[in-house]
């Protein structure tokens, strides 16, 4: 069964770890940047891999993409994605970092990375935490471009990847300033069978 075709009950428990991960996030996000910040999980769906630039508005729309590998019993690749405006607004309204001009310093490159580390991470804890799996990431690497060449040189640098993706909608919230994002879990081919499994919803 393609997993864009799963039965309504499958992408509510997918949607239950991504709320719970949201609320640890923005737990996290709180303590370091010193405000309330609340997150929200619009929408979790599956989606062909292939499609993930429409979602971003094309391939010539440039983002910033914060990229994780996913290394355990649930390997994968996962990439926070946001427009560009919404990074300097993340910057600036969120963690307090004037951002002067197009280039990214290093504190602010380092402050995106931290951000990123700490939403993957929450999610991640709350698909160990529902399944009992061993998963973590590698070191986050940043990089701003069009999203069609950042999904191009993914698929270069590391490899085959599967050909479905879990998207999980992120809207983050401090006071009236709302940023949105857009995770991407990009399963090694095969992973997503073990993921459902262990959630206690297997495929067959």
């Amino acid at each position: 069964m393609p997993y864009d075709q799963l039965p309504d009950f499958h992408m509510d428990v997918l949607k239950e770890v991504g709320t719970i991960g949201a609320g640890h996030a923005a737990t996290a996000l709180s303590q370091l940047m010193n405000k309330p910040i609340d997150m929200r999980v619009p929408r979790v769906r599956f989606l062909p891999f292939e499609d993930i630039v429409e979602i971003l508005g094309g391939a010539e729309k440039v983002v910033v993409s914060i990229y994780m590998r996913v290394v355990g019993d649930c390997p994968g690749h996962l990439f926070f994605m946001i427009e560009r405006s919404g990074a300097k607004q993340l910057l600036r309204h969120f963690a307090g970092i004037q951002v002067l001009d197009d280039e990214y310093s290093e504190m602010e490159i380092s402050a995106l990375c931290e951000i990123g580390n700490i939403l993957a991470g929450s999610y991640l804890s709350s698909l160990a935490d529902f399944t009992r799996l061993w998963m973590t990431t590698s070191v986050p690497s940043i990089t701003e471009d069009m999203a069609g060449a950042v999904l191009s040189f993914s698929l270069i640098q590391y490899g085959a990847m599967g050909d479905q993706a879990l998207l999980i909608d992120t809207d983050l919230y401090a006071g009236r300033r709302q940023v949105e994002g857009h995770f991407f879990l990009v399963p090694d081919p095969g992973a997503f069978d073990v993921l459902f499994k262990a959630l206690g919803v297997p495929l067959e």
